[in-house]
């Protein structure tokens, strides 16, 4: 893999473009570690009725499914997004995480996991009420990155 850095002053912010020959596991952890990088400082447009708000990343909890509709939760709001789950899934940095067919969470708003082991296990947020279920296939994902997050700090 070569890596080349170009400077143009005439740009309004920061880009980064990968090119590939395929889109293969190295690739999507080069995206997923610069993508990381960004983390804080990042929004995104949402929607509730005519209304369209731009929030922090970091005051999400989850992103969930309802009747083929992506909706972004947030402590006491529920906003629709344009884009699919697996969109997500590559757009986010890697601070959220897929834990269901119908879900991806902030792991830094994760407050307890109550583990049930013969269906899918319930996530809470902090100072939130609201909850998902994270499934049996995905369980063990979430753990893992939510120990290496507690490494780091």
């Amino acid at each position: 893999m070569k890596v080349k850095i170009e400077t143009d002053e005439s740009l309004q912010e920061e880009e980064v473009i990968i090119r590939c020959r395929e889109i293969n596991e190295k690739v999507l952890q080069v995206q997923a570690a610069v993508m990381g990088l960004e983390g804080t400082g990042s929004s995104m447009a949402l929607r509730q009725g005519d209304k369209e708000y731009y929030l922090p990343l970091e005051d999400i909890l989850f992103f969930e499914t309802e009747n083929k509709i992506i909706y972004a939760h947030t402590r006491d709001k529920m906003l629709e997004t344009g884009y699919k789950l697996y969109q997500l899934e590559e757009l986010l940095p890697n601070a959220f995480l897929r834990i269901s067919k119908s879900a991806i969470v902030n792991l830094n708003q994760v407050y307890s996991i109550t583990r049930n082991l013969t269906a899918s296990s319930l996530v809470e947020f902090m100072h939130s009420h609201k909850r998902v279920y994270v499934s049996r296939n995905y369980y063990k994902m979430l753990v893992e990155r939510l120990a290496e997050k507690r490494k780091k700090l």
